[in-house]
C-alpha cells in the first residue's frame, strides 16, 4: 500500500500545488478585478493602496504561478511571506487564534505555500518542463574534458 502511495505523491503534490496556487489567485482576482464577489463581499481595491492592492497583486500573479508550476519555490515563498505579514499585522492583533481573528486563510495559505518551498512543485509543473529542455542541452554540450580533446 505504502508503495502505491509513495508513487502517486508526486501527483498528489502537484495537486495540491495547483489547487493551492488557483484558489490564490482567485483571492487576487477578487480584490482586484471585483470578480468572484469582489473585494471583501463587494468592490476592488483602491489601486496602489498599502498593503491591500499589493498583497492582491501578490495573489493574482504568485498563485497563478503556483499553480502553473512556473518558479514554484520563489513564488511559494513570496506568497507564505505575504500570508504572515496579513496574520500578523491584520489578524494576530485582533485575538490570538485564527478561528477567533479570522485569520484562518491567512494562516493555511501562509503554512500551504511554506511546505511548497520546501517540497518543489511536485509532478506536471512548467518548472520540470524546463528544467528537462536545459538538461538536454546540457547533454549535447561538450564537456570540458571532450572539448580539450577536440581543440588539441
Amino acid at each position: 500500500m505504502s508503495i502505491r502511495l509513495n508513487r502517486a505523491q508526486p501527483y498528489a503534490l502537484g495537486l495540491f500545488r495547483v489547487v493551492i496556487g488557483f484558489l490564490f489567485a482567485c483571492h487576487g482576482a477578487a480584490s482586484l478585478f471585483g470578480v468572484l464577489g469582489g473585494a471583501m463581499g463587494g468592490g476592488t481595491v483602491p489601486a496602489g493602496t498599502w498593503p491591500g492592492w499589493y498583497a492582491a497583486v501578490i495573489q493574482l500573479v504568485g498563485g497563478a504561478l503556483v499553480a502553473l508550476g512556473l518558479g514554484t519555490r520563489i513564488a511559494a515563498f513570496v506568497a507564505s511571506g505575504s500570508m504572515a505579514y496579513a496574520y500578523f499585522k491584520v489578524h494576530q492583533p485582533e485575538s490570538l487564534f485564527p478561528l477567533q481573528n479570522g485569520g484562518e486563510a491567512s494562516a493555511v495559505f501562509c503554512w500551504a505555500f511554506l511546505l511548497l518551498v520546501f517540497t518543489g512543485p511536485g509532478a506536471l509543473a512548467l518548472d520540470r518542463l524546463f528544467s528537462s529542455r536545459e538538461g538536454a542541452v546540457r547533454e549535447d554540450e561538450p564537456s570540458r574534458e571532450q572539448a580539450r580533446t577536440v581543440s588539441v
